[in-house]
């Protein structure tokens, strides 16, 4: 900019300086007032150049303001968490949105265009003992804990595995008045070849959740594959994993007792205001029976059993819900309740189609009942109890598959099968009083965490007799498989070393006891079956 300034000074002095010299000749040689008017008139011509070059160059300064902003504007004034400086494309959430408080989130989202992507997931290193060889893999198979009489009950068993291991991006931006997001998360838990775990462990790459999400004024629209709503929620009735309740257990397939799927499906949720969400979704469904369904011959292709994906289905499972959320002493409280219905079908061999409609309903809640000053220390402290139950006659499926939807008759006539289940448990999270003033604790970011949990599923028995002499149906005698209640009790630990913008450190625990109860077992066998099991799982973040 001085050069600007000094460049139309310099021009005029040379130009004043040479009219001097110039001036100074003339008067030696008694020249005419004709040159002199022209001296002045060449002066006057030479100044006039010199303010359209100026001007020429601010329209081009101008011009490059516009295109490039972020490369000749000032940044934003500096704040405690954001050091001072322009913003230039070398930081990569200098396109996202600012937090509420002023702050920049502390993720690694970068901006194209109008959408923001941010990149999501983390590196997990697990450890899972348990006193019974389950042989489900890093996930439990509740209902196969095996009876002490088989050698799987009499050994143990050890794994390590980066399975959990989970990667994903979402991207969010404005559409008109609306907001779009779309989100895609995955892990390592897919279908594995036998010979998996001898040379290289290559896991393979599985589908979690990949959704679509238009949010205009009071509406939410979904499609996509994403948790169930039969899934409890933290808050609202929101598709965001932060906001459902599947526990903090290290185990992959979660509690035993709670009541989930993640599934395709499409969702309206209405939010007539900031506490009251109402929802209803038409979702995946699947005729559902079991490795423990004795069916008649005809009917075994007609309903899953565990090995089928192309169950021939009537219509989607519709599930409605309904939440509410307030703050009561600035302690959040959450409650919902939730209804299913689906529809089975079978055909006999004679071509009679015999269509049944069962469902369900279920309530939870998720109440923060302290928050405040840990015994007058510097930290800060949250205690949530939570809750959820669910009752059906054909929603076994729901239930982690642990109970059947139905049975078939021998006349072709479809039965449900009654389950109830649900969970119980507090979760304490401790922060220290700096954690809550930075960028990276608070709200779901915690220091310490301590869980425990009950969880329980009954299922009833339903068989039928064919007059023949040939039982069908679930809980058939010394069908071992076949399980009248399963139950775990679970608590755990989970410690963040650090959080900042290169991520996250934690290690978390969970220990669980957990037993099985046939409906009936062969005479001398046991009654039951039980197991020990203990996760220890060092994960790393992305911001």
């Amino acid at each position: 900019m001085r050069i600007k300034r000094l460049f139309p000074i310099v021009c005029t002095a040379l130009v004043l300086l040479s009219g001097s010299h110039w001036s100074a000749g003339v008067a030696a040689a008694q020249t005419t007032s004709d040159e002199l008017s022209r001296l002045r008139e060449e002066m006057a011509n030479q100044q006039q150049q010199i303010r359209e070059l100026r001007k020429a160059l601010d329209e081009q300064r101008q011009m490059l303001q516009g295109v490039m902003p972020s490369a000749v504007q000032p940044g934003p004034a500096p704040s405690p968490s954001q050091p001072a400086g322009p913003v230039t494309a070398a930081n990569p959430i200098a396109g996202c949105q600012v937090a509420p408080d002023g702050k920049k989130p502390g993720s690694l989202c970068f901006k194209v265009g109008g959408v923001e992507f941010t990149p999501l997931g983390f590196m997990d290193f697990t450890y899972v003992g348990r006193s019974t060889d389950v042989g489900s893999g890093l996930g439990t198979g509740f209902g196969g804990i095996p009876l002490s009489n088989v050698a799987a009950g009499q050994l143990s068993e050890t794994r390590l595995s980066v399975q959990n291991s989970r990667v994903g991006m979402k991207a969010e931006g404005n559409v008109g008045n609306a907001r779009l997001t779309g989100y895609l998360e995955a892990d390592f838990l897919g279908n594995a070849p036998g010979n998996l775990a001898v040379t290289s462990n290559a896991d393979t790459m599985r589908l979690r959740l990949y959704w679509a999400q238009l949010k205009y004024k009071k509406f939410e629209f979904l499609a996509g594959q994403s948790w169930s709503l039969l899934t409890p929620s933290r808050k609202g009735i929101s598709p965001m994993p932060s906001d459902i309740f599947y526990s903090q257990d290290v185990d992959t397939n979660y509690q035993v007792g709670l009541t989930w799927a993640r599934q395709s499906q499409l969702r309206m949720v209405f939010k007539p205001n900031e506490h009251i969400s109402a929802a209803i979704s038409f979702e995946n469904p699947q005729q559902y029976v079991g490795g423990a369904v004795t069916l008649p011959t005809y009917y075994v292709n007609q309903l899953e059993d565990g090995t089928r994906f192309a169950t021939p289905n009537l219509t989607p499972d519709i599930i409605a819900k309904v939440a509410f959320d307030g703050d009561i002493s600035g302690k959040h409280q959450h409650i919902e309740v939730q209804g299913l219905q689906s529809t089975f079908r079978d055909v006999s061999p004679t071509g009679q189609h015999v269509t049944k409609a069962g469902g369900g309903g279920g309530a939870g809640f998720n109440f923060e009942v302290a928050k405040g000053s840990l015994g007058g220390s510097s930290s800060v402290h949250s205690v949530s109890l939570i809750a959820n139950g669910f009752a059906s006659s054909g929603g076994g499926r729901y239930v982690f598959g642990l109970a059947p939807d139905l049975i078939v008759r021998p006349d072709g006539n479809i039965s449900l099968v009654h389950v109830a289940n649900g969970t119980a448990g507090i979760e304490w999270k401790i922060n220290t009083a700096k954690d809550y003033k930075s960028d990276y604790f608070g709200g779901d970011k915690t220091r310490t965490l301590f869980y425990a949990y009950y969880g329980g599923v009954y299922i009833g028995r339903n068989t039928a007799l064919d007059g023949k002499g040939g039982s069908f149906g679930y809980g058939l005698p010394g069908a071992t498989g076949a399980n009248r209640a399963i139950q775990e009790a679970t608590f755990g630990v989970s410690q963040a070393f650090f959080a900042n913008r290169l991520g996250t450190l934690k290690l978390m625990t969970q220990y669980s006891y957990l037993t099985r109860n046939p409906w009936s077992v062969p005479a001398g066998n046991p009654t039951s079956a039980t197991t020990n099991m203990v996760f220890v799982n060092l994960r790393y973040e992305l911001p």
